[in-house]
This record gives structure tokens, sequence and C-alpha cells, in this order.
């Protein structure tokens, strides 16, 4: 088992401080909302401890969890979505970290595609940003999932996407706000990056042609 203060431990809690201080600065994550991780071993993960202003992280605000969502050398609670982080984790052995903000932009985008069941994004030439994309002629459709307090439902939604379709990337909660993920801290932040400027073109969009 991982000890809570290793150097692995204390080189992640850095980074996803960090983290949470740029996108804090971007508006990603109003209030206490979002929550990010990254891998630590096989079996553990670094992620936030709930509750905690994401633009004031330090490094105590940073936990340790193994893939069941228990904390390890810690009595701080972690955040309740952390069966959405380590679901991922587990689904892919080459997921690094877990990226999950709270946008305007994503959760005006969520509420209004919600009925559909997810956003298509086609034709944009940043989809190349997006690992396993490699043209503007891609199609990449995004989940928006039903919001459930309950967390095995919303991560059974999620598996059912991840299993047997196209690389999926992130996924919309309604009313929520985004999930994605990468194989490091850099390529999550490329791919969140580039989901929140696709999903403003399709809001724009969507004003200019009412």
């Amino acid at each position: 088992m991982i000890a809570y203060h290793s150097d692995k431990f204390t080189e992640c809690a850095t980074a996803l401080v960090r983290c949470g201080q740029e996108l804090a600065a971007l508006g990603y994550t109003p209030a206490t909302s979002s929550n990010f991780s990254l891998r630590l071993d096989a079996g553990h993960i670094a992620i936030t401890i709930s509750g905690r202003d994401k633009g004031l992280l330090g490094v105590a605000d940073i936990m340790v969890v193994d893939l069941a969502g228990l904390a390890v050398g810690s009595s701080h609670r972690p955040s309740a979505e952390t069966r959405l982080h380590t679901q991922l984790y587990q689904f892919d052995a080459t997921i690094g970290c877990v990226l999950h903000t709270h946008s305007r932009t994503q959760t005006v985008a969520s509420r209004l595609y919600a009925e559909n069941g997810m956003i298509e994004l086609a034709g944009y030439e940043l989809l190349k940003a997006f690992d396993g994309y490699h043209s503007h002629e891609a199609r990449l459709r995004l989940p928006v999932l039903a919001n459930h307090q309950q967390m095995p439902a919303l991560a059974e939604s999620v598996q059912s996407w991840l299993v047997g379709r196209d690389p999926v990337h992130g996924y919309l909660i309604d009313g929520h706000g985004i999930y994605t993920w990468g194989r490091d801290l850099a390529e999550a932040r490329r791919h969140l990056e580039a989901f929140e400027f696709l999903l403003g073109c399709e809001l724009d969009l969507r004003n200019l042609r009412q």
C-alpha cells in the first residue's frame, strides 16, 4: 500500500493544487464544486477532499483513496463523486487523470442537450485535440447523462457509454458539469479545454440559428 506522505503523493498533490488554482481562475469551479484526481499506482489515486474551494487548495486538501473509494491514511471524507473517478481508473489502466468541472458553458450545454442524450461534435479542426481523433471530418459523441444523487446509478449510465463505442473522452451530467480524463494531467487538461471551446461554439451556433 502506498504511503500517504510518499514523494509520489506530494508530486501529484502539488500538481492538483496548481490545476485547481488555474481552473478556478477560469471560472470552471464555482463555490466548492468540482473534483480532480491523479493515479498514484495501480490501486490508489490522489483526489481532492470534499467541500474545498478549488482555488484555495493546498497539499493538505488532497487525500488518497483506493479504487474502492476508501480513504487511505486519512480520516477526511472523499468527494461523494469519488466513485465516478475510480470507475474510470478501473475501466482503463492507461487513464492517469480525471477532471470534473462546472463551468457555465458546460452546465448550460448539459441542460440544453439533456433530452438528446448526447452532443455530436463534427466539422471542427479542434477535434484533433482528442486522443484517437485525427480529422475535422471525425464525429465525437459527448454523452449527456441524467443526474442521480446515487452514484452507483450514475456510474451504470457512464459504463454503458464506455463499453463498445468510439473513443469517449468525457461526459456531461445534466445540470452538473463535465467529466473528462487523459493519460496524464496535461492530456486531461487538453481534453477539458477542447470540450469547453467546442461546447461554447455549439451554444453560439444554436443562438445564431434561432
